[in-house]
């Protein structure tokens, strides 16, 4: 009997020492929802990591928000280290950039404007535009650490005023104000719509970065091409599959399409929030991340690619780059055609791109087709035809990248960078550098990677505590109250009066919007770009409650031109280095400069243009 016993209890050990061998060897399992280069990234990290991936896309293709464009504007290693890492690596090859497109132009009542022409033939509006750059690059110089832009109560309120207040402060002449107005809407969102935190945090990323590093190169084919080289690598992909449902349990993740069920142990979730709120998890998000997917501002575009026979623009233009116009055109370049003829790539952003929403394509394009014809009358007998991509009726996207609204940063910064349980979160709106770009995607997508493998190895990804609210709006009190300070040297004046200033100039600009009444298309191509539509009003710093200070998950800035991909989430401690030219951390938003310990007023490094490689947009 004894001996009997000995022997079942023998079996026993084996069996569970078995079992556990059995599930230590067990292939890890992940699926990625969302086929767009985030997706794609954290599906190719896994796989190399010896994860079984499946990914999964709602639509028939993968490649996400890519544009019109045949090829596409790319920065160099300093200013696109990671994009360019994943070219080499898959042999794709580039074109470099022409000098002329290196540097923005501008297209004003239909004459085309370098930079040079522009200073002698419109020196106001030249010198006008250098004060706006001089001033963004001192707010700018202002945050020492850009991963923690609301580090100080000065900087907090930042977060509570809108781009275009601050604009109306700097008085610029009409035709500078447009041209400023169309480079912001079409880069982030309407100014009235956009956080001036938010503004000078994306240009203290790239403070120190040129246009020459910006646009170093062209991809032809543009980042689909990058895409189809992914989908190359992977195994498992399911196109035409919308997810429906997420559940998470103590073992592991179910993923519904439609009636269909996928099991993993982890999951990347690499969608835009609009697409996000369509999806049923179980158990719900928590309120923060609710309002977040709800409420968080995204930048809106319509894009055109006119077709024509042949140029129908001055030669000496040679209009391409990046062309802002200050006649409703929006941000515009030339396509080189593949079969011959001519294309003009016009990116309609911001308000203009939302009164379109009413408006078919073919109404889009006569409307856009008219005004230019007006500067070049021969566009209507050359014209051949279309494409249109339009972002901002897209139902999964609801617009075109994320833009940070008013008080936005001061609510969600960098939530979507920890995990929810099983789920890690990609995409452009989660990458705190870069949102909105190629890059910012390319870092998202391996961030969520490294998260997986971290929590399958047991890590804890747990929210630091939040600061004091009472501290925090105390401190834009006292920012608010105090005369000669940071707002005075920031907006001219007394601080006091420059920031009481903000609710009731914006009151005034709706009142003046509502009692001139202009027609449509003269608000959308006309002159004057004073009035702004649905002006944002200024929050109340009382109103919004500090950020919670982020988990460190996304690792600081290296100094070298090119770093290799990030591998592990490390605190986001300012480097000590020396003031040294720009460097970049990890792309339709690239090279930085390391976090500086230096304080704000430390010695200023040149002036740079508030830079963003608009061609480069999150795939």
């Amino acid at each position: 009997m004894a001996a009997a016993w000995v022997r079942l209890c023998a079996l026993v050990l084996i069996g569970v020492s078995s079992s556990a061998a059995l599930a230590k060897d067990k292939t890890p399992s992940a699926i990625v929802v969302g086929g767009g280069l985030a997706g794609l990234t954290a599906a190719y990290e896994l796989q190399n990591k010896g994860w079984q991936v499946t990914l999964l896309e709602a639509k028939p293709g993968v490649g996400g928000r890519s544009g019109l464009a045949t090829s596409e504007w790319i920065g160099n290693a300093k200013a696109h280290p990671l994009l360019n890492q994943y070219l080499e690596r898959f042999k794709i090859e580039t074109q470099p950039a022409p000098e002329f497109v290196r540097s923005p132009g501008y297209l004003i009542d239909g004459e085309y404007f370098s930079t040079t022409d522009l200073a002698s033939k419109q020196p106001a509006t030249a010198e006008a535009i250098k004060r706006y750059e001089k001033t963004l690059d001192d707010l700018a110089r202002s945050i020492d650490d850009p991963l923690n832009p609301q580090a100080t109560s000065t900087l907090f309120a930042l977060d509570q005023i809108n781009v275009s207040t601050w604009l109306d402060k700097l008085q610029l002449p009409a035709t500078a104000r447009q041209l400023i107005n169309q480079q912001i809407r079409t880069r982030y969102d309407e100014p009235s719509r956009l956080s001036l935190l938010y503004f000078a945090q994306q240009n203290r990323v790239y403070r120190g970065v040129s246009d020459r590093d910006l646009r170093a190169a062209r991809l032809p084919g543009g980042s689909p091409v990058l895409a189809q080289a992914f989908v190359k690598q992977l195994k498992t992909i399911k196109t035409s599959s919308p997810v429906t449902a997420i559940i998470q349990d103590k073992d592991g993740v179910t993923v519904k399409v439609g009636s269909v069920g996928y099991q993993a142990d982890y999951l990347v979730m690499a969608v835009p929030l609009r697409a996000l709120a369509k999806i049923q998890m179980t158990p719900s998000l928590d309120s923060q991340h609710l309002a977040a997917i709800k409420g968080t501002n995204y930048g809106w575009r319509d894009q055109l690619m006119l077709k024509f026979k042949k140029p129908v623009w001055e030669s000496r233009a040679r209009m391409s780059g990046e062309i802002f116009s200050n006649a409703g055109l929006g941000m515009l370049w030339i396509e080189p055609a593949l079969k011959g003829g001519a294309n003009v790539v016009i990116n309609l952003s911001g308000d203009n791109a939302r009164l379109l929403q009413a408006f078919g394509d073919k109404q889009m394009v006569d409307q856009v087709l008219i005004r230019l014809h007006a500067f070049y009358p021969q566009a209507r007998g050359s014209f051949t035809g279309y494409e249109v991509k339009r972002y901002s009726t897209d139902a999964g996207t609801g617009g075109a990248y994320l833009a940070y609204g008013p008080g936005q940063i001061s609510k969600y910064w960098r939530l979507w960078e920890r995990p929810v349980q099983r789920i890690t979160f990609a995409g452009e709106h989660t990458d705190a550098l870069y949102p909105g770009t190629l890059e910012g995607a390319l870092r998202s997508g391996q961030r969520a990677a490294n998260q997986v493998q971290d929590l399958l190895a047991g890590k804890s990804f747990d929210p630091a505590k939040a600061a004091p609210v009472a501290a925090a709006a105390a401190g834009v009190v006292a920012a608010k109250e105090s005369k000669g300070g940071f707002f005075s040297n920031l907006f001219g004046g007394s601080s006091d009066k420059g920031d009481k200033a903000p609710v009731k100039a914006e009151a005034k600009k709706v009142e003046e919007a509502k009692q001139d009444k202009p027609g449509f298309f003269s608000r959308l191509f006309g002159g004057a770009d004073k009035p702004e539509v649905k002006a944002e009003p200024v929050a109340k710093a009382e109103q919004v409650s500090p950020t919670p200070a982020p988990a460190p998950q996304v690792a600081p800035v290296p100094a070298a031109p090119v770093p290799a991909p990030v591998a592990k989430e490390a605190p986001a401690k300012p480097a000590a280095t020396k003031a040294a030219p720009a460097k970049r951390a990890s792309v339709h938003k690239q090279a930085r400069k390391p976090a500086e310990t230096r304080k704000a007023t430390a010695k200023s490094a040149p002036t740079k243009k508030a830079v963003v490689d608009t061609q480069a947009k999150a795939g």
